[in-house]
């Protein structure tokens, strides 16, 4: 599989201010059987999105202007709970390429990554700034690892390991990799056959 290339991202930011969203907030478990990616960024932060009677809440989520962020700014610990690929699946889908967070839960972050979906963790005094200023343009350089915030609000580093970045930076996943190495596995084995 692969999904867009991501090298420099410059976007608005959505702002989810609140600490510890879990996966069943991402993406709730009653959509966990759908079993594609298509589609499924409409039922990403369904509570939030969506009243008992299933309309449309006032949330920014819903707004044309929160459609239009592929950056996600959510507030310490995010992605933690239970292992769900659907989470960063939803996400994607729903148009976001990058979270930023002061914390990201281990688990999802390693199933963004594979999923096309960059997961920063930043320092807290500009991941705190990024909180008390939803909707400013940010800049996510993955060449360099460099989050820009405007205004002079600096420049920060953050890492990403090298094979993630390549497969980020070329729009691979693991399967897509590995499927270009064909030539150079052939090659392995007709010298070692």
């Amino acid at each position: 599989m692969s999904f867009k290339p991501l090298t420099i991202i410059t976007s608005k930011t959505l702002v989810l201010q609140a600490a510890n969203i879990d996966t069943d907030q991402i993406m709730p478990a009653k959509f966990l059987s759908m079993t594609t990616k298509a589609g499924l960024g409409e039922h990403v932060f369904a509570n939030l999105r969506y009243g008992p009677d299933g309309e449309l809440t006032d949330h920014t989520l819903n707004s044309e202007a929160g459609k239009a962020c592929e950056i996600l700014v959510a507030g310490h610990n995010f992605g933690c709970g239970s292992s769900r690929e659907h989470a960063p699946w939803g996400l994607t889908d729903y148009g976001f390429r990058v979270v930023i967070s002061s914390e990201i839960a281990d688990i999802f972050r390693s199933n963004s990554l594979k999923n096309g979906l960059l997961p920063i963790v930043i320092e807290k005094s500009a991941h705190q700034w990024l909180l008390d200023h939803p909707g400013e343009e940010v800049t996510v350089d993955l060449k360099t690892c460099e989050l820009r915030l405007p205004k002079n609000g600096g420049s920060y580093k953050f890492s990403v390991d090298s094979f993630s970045r390549h497969c980020l930076m070329e729009g691979l996943d693991e399967m897509g990799y590995l499927l270009g190495q064909d030539a150079a596995i052939t090659e392995f084995e007709a010298r070692h056959g």
